[in-house]
């Protein structure tokens, strides 16, 4: 069961992080509305990095931010949480095939290898905070500009980019949790009967075996018949 949970933790995290990993590069974090709009000619839409537009004959540009400076806080915030994030993720994923029960890699001490399947699942759960702030952080500023009926900017909704944020996040908060669960490492009781198992299976296995003679009755009789003579 253990060996199926690491697995499937495993599974999440790699899903996890390759999402972080597109939801960066996606340029549909943001997409102009057309509420108001009469007659729509163009359709702008960003992400963290550039500002992109379309019109109805085909024509598609896109325009990298120049200053970084210059760019609001938020938007150099959300680009620290999301590196970070799958910066994280990687250690999780490295941190997670060491530790994995059966896998060979890392020696075949299981004690130290639930400890760093656990290390994975902390990564794990930073990655997803990290991933869940910085979406949520950018979400909260498009939708208190949308509704600001005094905004003079263009106004603009939630894109894709963001929602494969969230499902990041998600992916990596159950991995982080599913290896936790794993190894032990929930609860005080958990950890103690994993290693009380442990150390009953290393006693057993090097405990010497005592060796049993029982005379036979040839032996006996051999013996007495010798007293006597």
């Amino acid at each position: 069961m253990q060996n199926i949970l690491q697995i499937f933790a495993l599974l999440l995290g790699f899903l996890g992080c390759g999402s972080a990993v597109l939801s960066l590069y996606n340029h549909y974090w943001k997409v102009s509305t057309d509420d108001d709009s009469v007659i729509i000619t163009s359709n702008i839409f960003e992400n963290l990095w550039m500002s992109c537009a379309d019109d109805s004959s085909g024509t598609f540009s896109c325009r990298d931010f120049q200053s970084l400076l210059a760019l609001p806080g938020y938007i150099q915030a959300c680009r620290a949480l999301i590196i970070t994030s799958i910066v994280l993720g990687t250690f999780g994923l490295v941190a997670t095939l060491v530790g994995m029960q059966c896998f060979k890699i890392g020696g075949g001490n299981y004690i130290m290898k639930s400890r760093i399947a656990g290390a994975g699942g902390v990564f794990f759960i930073l990655q997803g905070l990290c991933t869940m702030t910085a979406v949520s952080w950018y979400a909260f500023n498009i939708t208190q500009e949308f509704f600001d009926p005094l905004y003079p900017g263009i106004k603009y909704e939630i894109g894709e980019g963001l929602y494969i944020g969230w499902s990041s996040a998600t992916l990596a908060l159950c991995s982080g949790s599913c290896l936790l669960c794993s190894c032990g490492l929930c609860t005080p009781m958990g950890k103690k009967s994993f290693r009380q198992s442990h150390l009953q299976d290393f006693r057993s296995s090097h405990q010497p075996q005592s060796i049993n003679i029982v005379p036979t009755v040839s032996t006996t009789s051999h013996y007495l018949s010798r007293q006597y003579v």
